[in-house]
């Protein structure tokens, strides 16, 4: 009888994994699937386009798209922490140091580097250590996304405050140096662009003994 509760209790997430297959998905996958396709198109449009603002504006969606896919996971922690801070504070930030430093709206030919095949190989490599990474972590693991919850904001919130409070700290101090930096840009651009600075004083008198 001991040897067979166990048994018992495996065989529902068994079965589970046996009936779902990549031949029979789900409503919850098709979305995940559909909602990522999305997203992988909006970043490639972020990083093709010549249209700073226009760039932005696709980040939003871009990650507007992971927090969905964080939602349809059940990791709302990570959802709801991925709309506060990287749609509504580092979008924001960019899009405020683009107004600070006097963007162009339009086409900007200088946004290109010329460096897309650099960028290219680098992207792909990162792409390829990523996904290695997260197939070898969770490939024996089922996620029932029709169950309860598996990522609470009380769990996730402990860990992320216990164990990764510096990196996070970090990152507060990194998005307050680009908030400075873009605010010394846009005040040195102003001084040098003014009418009255020292390049263009004009000496009463002058034009007279010139003459």
């Amino acid at each position: 009888m001991t040897l067979s509760a166990p048994v018992h209790l495996a065989a529902p997430a068994h079965l589970a994994a046996a009936q779902h297959g990549f031949l029979s998905p789900t409503g919850v996958e098709i979305a995940f699937l559909l909602v990522g396709l999305v997203t992988f198109g909006a970043a490639l449009v972020t990083v093709t386009t010549r249209q700073l603002v226009h760039a932005a504006l696709w980040l939003v969606v871009t990650l507007g798209g992971l927090a969905v896919e964080y939602l349809l996971l059940t990791a709302e922690f990570i959802a709801w922490v991925q709309v506060l801070i990287y749609v509504g504070s580092v979008v924001v930030l960019l899009l405020f140091g683009l107004m600070l430093t006097r963007a162009p709206i339009g086409r900007s030919p200088d946004a290109d580097s010329g460096n897309r095949w650099a960028a290219l190989a680098v992207a792909v490599s990162a792409a390829v250590a990523l996904v290695w990474v997260v197939v070898d972590a969770f490939r024996a693991t089922w996620i029932d996304l029709s169950g309860p919850a598996a990522g609470t904001t009380e769990v996730t919130g402990t860990s992320l405050f216990r164990h990764w409070v510096l990196p996070f700290e970090a990152l507060s101090v990194l998005l307050l140096a680009a908030l400075v930096g873009a605010i010394v840009l846009s005040r040195k651009a102003k001084a040098d662009a003014a009418p009255g600075g020292p390049a263009a004083v004009d000496v009463p008198g002058e034009k007279e003994g010139a003459r």
